[in-house]
């Protein structure tokens, strides 16, 4: 299996700084190739939305929402990646979620999608 372990969040103000990181390990096998990286989140009472997600090679979506203000980097040599929050707004509270796409390789090689637990970010004065 692959674990994604999220770091950072918490309360901030508006207009503040956040930053996430995730990082992908194998709890048995290793991992073969990640095909992206990204962060979804749930705000209260809605559906989970992709936030940004990194597609390698350069290739990257944000939601409208975060443009211009959110940057996603990812870090190949260590699995991981991370979610620069700046200007945020109120209605940026939520959990986020750390999402891969990747090829794990155990006693067979199996392509997979696997979430991290969340971290919650307030932004409330």
């Amino acid at each position: 299996q692959v674990q994604l372990v999220e770091t950072g969040g918490g309360l901030v103000q508006p207009g503040g700084s956040l930053r996430l990181s995730c990082a992908a390990s194998a709890t048995s096998g290793y991992i073969s190739w990640i095909y992206s990286l990204g962060w979804y989140r749930e705000a209260p009472g809605k559906e989970r939305e992709l936030v940004a997600v990194d597609y390698g090679g350069g290739s990257i979506t944000y939601a409208e929402s975060v443009k211009g203000r959110f940057v996603i980097s990812r870090d190949d040599a260590k699995n991981a990646a991370h979610l620069e929050m700046n200007s945020l707004k109120a209605e940026d509270t939520g959990v986020y979620y750390c999402n891969a796409d990747v090829i794990h390789t155990d006693s067979t090689t199996k392509r997979g999608e696997f979430w991290g637990q969340g971290a919650q970010v307030t932004v409330s004065s």
